[in-house]
This record gives C-alpha cells, sequence and structure tokens, in this order.
C-alpha cells in the first residue's frame, strides 16, 4: 500500500509497506555517502565473482556531485539503507544523437542489498522517475549489472530496455587464423587520416535497422583532436595498399574500471562488407593484444550496443559483460503533462 509522499525535515519521504517489508524513500544527501559507497563496493565485489577480470579497485567514485543535484533517492528499512538511486546532471541530446533530455545512473551511482533488491530498485525508481519527469526528462537510462538478473527484470517490468553493455577481458592469448591475402600492422601516427573513411563508414551503418541511431560524423580536424586526446592506438587490416579493417583502442572507458592501472578500451572496430566472415576482426584483436600484454596492460575493456547484432555476436565470443544499461522513453506529451 503506498502512503502519500509528505515533507520532513526537508526530504521527500514515500513510505510503502509491502507485507513485512516496508521502505522509506527520501532525498540523497551526503549524508547518506559514506552507507551508499559501502554498498557500491558490496556490488561490484559481487559482480567481480562472476567476471574474475574486473580489477580489485581502491577507490570508488565520489557521489558527493550526485547528492548536490537533487536528482537522487536513498531507501530505507528500519533505519537501514537498502538501495539507492542517483544519477548524473540531466543533458540533451540523450545518446548524442536524440531530442530527447536524458539522464543516466552511471555504475556506482546506484546498488541494492538483500534479498528484496528487485522490490527497492522498483521503488527507488517510482521515487527518483517521478523527479526526473518533474524536471523534463523523458530518457531515463540506469547502469546495472550484468548479473543482477532480478534488478534488470524490475526495470524491465517497468517499460525499461537493454541498450548498451560493458565487457571486460584478461591480455590472454586469442585464437586468430592466418587471413591470406591480406597484411596487417599498427597504424602510424602520420597516416591516421587514412582510416577516417571507415570510421565514416562505422559512423553511417548505426542508421540502418535495427539500430536507428544516427551519428555525428567527425571532420578531419575533429577527428585528429580526438585521437591525440585519447591517445589512440590503431591496428589495420590491408588488401592491396587498400585498408578494409581497423580496430581502435585508446585511454578512455565508460565505468569507474577505466581508472585502475594496467586498463585499456576499445572504442571502435569495422570491416568492408565484402570482407567479413575471413576474421579480420579476430586477427586484429589478437594482435591488440599482443601489443598491450608487451606494454605491460593486463585487462582490455569494451561497450557496445546491444541493438548492434553484429557487436554483440563479436565481442562476447571475446569478452565478459559486466554492466546491461537499461533505458526507457518517456511519452513526451506524459512528460509535458506533470
Amino acid at each position: 500500500m503506498r502512503k502519500p509522499a509528505y515533507r520532513r525535515s526537508g526530504y521527500i519521504v514515500l513510505c510503502i509497506e509491502e507485507g513485512v517489508m516496508k521502505l522509506i524513500i527520501t532525498d540523497f544527501t551526503t549524508d547518506h555517502i559514506e552507507t551508499a559507497t559501502f554498498l557500491v563496493r558490496q556490488n561490484y565485489e559481487q559482480e567481480r565473482s562472476f567476471v574474475p577480470a574486473l580489477p580489485p579497485v581502491d577507490t570508488l567514485p565520489d557521489l558527493k556531485p550526485y547528492a548536490e543535484n537533487g536528482l537522487g533517492v536513498a531507501a530505507f528499512e528500519d533505519d537501514a539503507m537498502v538501495g539507492f538511486l542517483c544519477s548524473v546532471p540531466l543533458f540533451k541530446n540523450a545518446f548524442g544523437s536524440t531530442i530527447a533530455t536524458g539522464v543516466f545512473s552511471p555504475m556506482g551511482a546506484n546498488g541494492a542489498i538483500g534479498e528484496n533488491r528487485a522490490k527497492v530498485y522498483a521503488r527507488l525508481y517510482q521515487a527518483a522517475g517521478e523527479k526526473w519527469v518533474h524536471a523534463g526528462v523523458s530518457s531515463h537510462a540506469v547502469c546495472l549489472y550484468a548479473h543482477d538478473r532480478e534488478a534488470q527484470e524490475q526495470f524491465f517490468r517497468y517499460g525499461f530496455g537493454l541498450r548498451c553493455v560493458d565487457a571486460i577481458r584478461g591480455i590472454d592469448e586469442i585464437t586468430a587464423p592466418t587471413c591470406e591475402g591480406y597484411s596487417f600492422s599498427e597504424l602510424a601516427s602520420e597516416d591516421v587520416l587514412k582510416v577516417l573513411p571507415l570510421e565514416k563508414m562505422l559512423d553511417d551503418g548505426y542508421i540502418d535497422s535495427p539500430f536507428f541511431m544516427y551519428r555525428e560524423q567527425n571532420n578531419e580536424s575533429a577527428f585528429l583532436k580526438e585521437y591525440e586526446r585519447f591517445q589512440s592506438i590503431y591496428f589495420i587490416a590491408s588488401q592491396e595498399g587498400r585498408i578494409v579493417a581497423f580496430i581502435r583502442a585508446e585511454l578512455d572507458g565508460e565505468t569507474f574500471i577505466q581508472e585502475t592501472p594496467g586498463y585499456l578500451h576499445i572504442k571502435g572496430a569495422y570491416c568492408l562488407p565484402e570482407h567479413r566472415g575471413k576474421g579480420l576482426n579476430q586477427k586484429l584483436l589478437c594482435m591488440l593484444t599482443q601489443k598491450l600484454k608487451m606494454k605491460g596492460y593486463s585487462r582490455l575493456g569494451v561497450d557496445f550496443e546491444s541493438i548492434n547484432p553484429m557487436a554483440w555476436g563479436f565481442w562476447l565470443k571475446y569478452f565478459d559483460a559486466y554492466t546491461h544499461s537499461v533505458v526507457r522513453r518517456i511519452d513526451e506529451k506524459a512528460v509535458m503533462s506533470i
């Protein structure tokens, strides 16, 4: 049974009773940071038990900005915090291509414990979602751990769908075919613009079914700026002097493990359609991991859209998923009516 929300000491408090379970939902404040950080660590270590390639972490994300932006909520049962759900500040053009205003709860900005995690997440989103819609947000995204099935199923029940995946692997050997008729090499920095046409083809492909994603293309200046900023590494496959496939890795990532030593992140891979099915991407991934191992790296990560069937089929052959980001698009007319 849901009781009306009311104000107490500046907090929005929502009392919910479900059988023997009674939850108090309040605004997330700085008073909650210490316990929330404990929850973050506990949830992360639980995911590490499923994905051993995940690194140990000494420092977790600073939760103070989430307490300050007013978009988060916390759940209590018998005066003990059992969960929280926060978001980065709202932003325009969710996913960089839509016309929707969005919010996103990244890894480390939400968590829940106990046997009733699904119910806790349900009530957290009920309260946080109300805040987000009142702020004019129509795109809601939450990063959940890949092996927390209970949490995911609850968000699915609330109209969310899987959108993005983060995955990781150690720097161990990958078996790859010889790929006769092709040459493979690391792309020299002075030749990096030679790969730009394939980068544009990769972006163009996102508009196709079942993606339906619009991607802005970088011009030469923006491409070079990004290449230098993230210290990108390219390995390429060529045939008769023409680049036909590439893989790109760089000092960037989508989750807080990007800050751990020995980690590098794949940010793109593409093969011309007429050269697919010949093992070129496997060979390029093999060469990349060999170089990283020689340079002392211990882990390689990747993120991709689950709505990309080729990415789903390829990356999960070699990487273990550790996050599933789920997304819900709210009816804009409902947002305008609240």
